[in-house]
Order: structure tokens, then C-alpha cells, then sequence
């Protein structure tokens, strides 16, 4: 039996779902309008719009190790993430400003950090494709290959706790919250160990995996790569297939 025929229907629909699915990293004022728009209706949706102002992009969309992706389907923007790479020379984090007694001692310890924050996906889109959250947190999974970091935090609302501790295998680190950051919603801290469950969560879910050329252009600097890739091309398929 090969690896694809083992795979269950659930991953059989998420990898054909990624055969229609595009990346791209955020570089534009354009994309990032329609990014920021995204999340405004996303937040609106769940009602977590902050108390006062929109703070839909803000300074940590710019800084040098955030990576802010879109998440296209038939070339429609239906998801966002942003990711940092956070290392203990670099400690800029969403997660670090808010639980900063979390976060700081992993960073003294020598720990390098992936924090995917500022997840949107279309609440219309979502209600038809509830894969969307596999499809965008796959980023996140690239990154901690990319970037071979120690943990990926997991930043969420309490009661998506279960979907991380059961993905991703993560671990409680800051229990629920109440009133954080300008959201003034309730938040928890997980955290994956990353190098210890990696190949678990691969062979569970496979359509996280990747090649390492996809990861370059996600990540690279531009420099690295002569010319920004328009869009990037999952390539869970073909990691498949070549196994």
C-alpha cells in the first residue's frame, strides 16, 4: 500500500482542496488593504473589533521577521496569517507583548519561536469551506521546518484550545485570560514542541508537509530569491508522492 492509499478521505479532501489553493506574501499596499479588510470582517464577524480605533495593520505587520501571507482559493483572498520568527536577539511577538512572563523565559533560555497571530479567514468562505483553518496554520508549520524553531505558540481564544491540542499537539503554557490587548477578549498561550511531534502531526495530517523549495520562497529574504514569487504553489502532493 502506498502512502497516498493509506490516507484517510479527510486528508484526501485537503490535499485536492490544496491542488486549488495559492500563497502569497504580503509586500504591497494593495494586498495589505485587502488583507486588512479581511480581517475587519472576520473580527466583526466573531466580535472582537478592538474597544477603540481598528488596529486592522499595525507597526508588528512591518517588522523585519513578520511574515504576513494571504490565503488565495481560485485566486479569491479567503485567509490571513502572519507569522513571526521570534529568537531570543529578536523578541518581537504579538504573543511576548501580551504574555511577555511566558514568552521571556523561553527566549533567556536560547529558544527560537514561531508565532502565528492575526488569523482571518472569510466567515462567508469558512461557513463553505471549514478547512480553511488546515489550509492557513499550514504556513505556520512551514515556518517552524524553515526556521527549525523550538516551539509554535498557539495564541487563540479558550475554546479553540481543543483544536490545537488535538492538531498540534500543544500544550497549555497561560491559562485562560480575561480582557486582553485591545480586543478585550479572553486569550490562552499553547505551545508545540515541534521537534519532538513533528513527524506525529505529519503522518496524522501529511497535507501540512512540504518541499523544502516551497518554504524558501515563503520565507527566504527577497534577496535570496532575485525575484518575489507572485504566489507560491503548495507542494504537499508532491512531498507525498515523491515519498
Amino acid at each position: 500500500m502506498t502512502q497516498t492509499q493509506g490516507m484517510s478521505e479527510f486528508t484526501h479532501k485537503l490535499i485536492s482542496m490544496l491542488d486549488r489553493i495559492e500563497y502569497r506574501r504580503i509586500d504591497n499596499p494593495e494586498d495589505m488593504e485587502d488583507v486588512a479588510r479581511l480581517r475587519r470582517k472576520a473580527y466583526q464577524a466573531s466580535d472582537i473589533l478592538p474597544v477603540k480605533g481598528d488596529l486592522l495593520i499595525d507597526d508588528l505587520d512591518f517588522d523585519p521577521q513578520a511574515y504576513v501571507f494571504g490565503v488565495y482559493y481560485d485566486e479569491q483572498l479567503i485567509s490571513t496569517v502572519r507569522i513571526h520568527h521570534v529568537t531570543p536577539a529578536h523578541r518581537v511577538s504579538s504573543s511576548g507583548t501580551i504574555f511577555p512572563d511566558a514568552i521571556n523565559p523561553m527566549l533567556d533560555a536560547g529558544m527560537s519561536l514561531i508565532d502565528p497571530v492575526r488569523l482571518a479567514a472569510d466567515p462567508q468562505i469558512l461557513n463553505e469551506l471549514p478547512a480553511i483553518p488546515y489550509l492557513t496554520l499550514r504556513i505556520a508549520t512551514m515556518a517552524s521546518d524553515y526556521f527549525d524553531v523550538d516551539r509554535c505558540l498557539s495564541l487563540i481564544k479558550p475554546q479553540h484550545a481543543a483544536f490545537y491540542r488535538r492538531v498540534f499537539r500543544s500544550d497549555q503554557i497561560v491559562a485562560p485570560t480575561p480582557n486582553c490587548d485591545a480586543y478585550k477578549i479572553d486569550l490562552t498561550l499553547l505551545a508545540t514542541h515541534v521537534r519532538s511531534v513533528r513527524d506525529k502531526i505529519y503522518k496524522r495530517f501529511p497535507f501540512f508537509q512540504s518541499q523544502p523549495f516551497e518554504r524558501r520562497m515563503m520565507f527566504a529574504p527577497p534577496e535570496e530569491l532575485n525575484l518575489m514569487p507572485l504566489t507560491i504553489l503548495p507542494t504537499a502532493r508532491q512531498y507525498l508522492q515523491a515519498a
